[in-house]
């Protein structure tokens, strides 16, 4: 019987395919065996990278939140040059791309999932709750620079736009997901009185 072939990089080929599934049929049938049968390897093959199916579901959540925090480096970088709005518009489009709206999903509905994300220290609602910390970190900088009021409470606002962009990705059903224009719709009602100068920067 075919035991499945190598993977060049098992990790990053499982986690692939595990995104896959998520994107075509749903967290609920997301098991190890989907996961190896869509990677094309053997069982086996994930078994000796993770301790046990949960294990494996965490890193791929914690690669996840890796990703956002890169991007929250660069959106971080970019205060001062262009305006608010459209940083946070960028920024908000891809985070909330399809994959991630999935992973939500699954963190939300595997309990055992959640308590290992706690204990590798990711509080709250793994995902969105890094991905408001970047945005926190951003609009503090757009303060300093002043192209925030001084009195911008970064630490509600970036809550909120996590939310609200959130909501406006789950909700929706089918093709197209809501595009730049809805989600810069969302950023403008909610940063409405906090921006001061969206003139571009030097």
């Amino acid at each position: 019987m075919p035991t499945g072939v190598a993977l060049r990089d098992p990790r990053e080929q499982l986690f692939g395919a595990a995104e896959r599934i998520l994107l075509r049929d749903g967290p609920n049938a997301l098991t190890s065996r989907a996961v190896t049968t869509e990677a094309g390897c053997a069982k086996g093959v994930l078994h000796r990278h993770f301790a046990d199916f949960d294990a494996f579901l965490a890193e791929l959540v914690l690669d996840r939140i890796a990703r956002v925090r890169r991007q929250g480096d660069a959106l971080h970088d970019a205060a001062g040059s262009g305006t608010v709005a459209g940083n946070l518009t960028g920024a908000l489009t891809d985070l909330f791309g399809p994959v991630a709206v999935a992973i939500v999903v699954l963190v939300t509905a595997r309990d055992e999932l959640r308590a290992r994300l706690r204990r590798a220290g990711s509080a709250g609602i793994p995902l969105l709750t890094e991905a408001a910390a970047t945005l926190a970190s951003y609009l503090t900088a757009e303060r300093t620079l002043g192209r925030l009021a001084p009195d911008a409470d970064v630490t509600a606002l970036a809550p909120a736009l996590i939310g609200a962009v959130h909501l406006l990705f789950a909700g929706h059903e089918g093709p197209p997901p809501p595009g730049t224009e809805a989600v810069h719709k969302v950023v403008t009602a909610v940063m409405a009185g906090a921006v001061r100068d969206e003139r571009r920067g030097p």
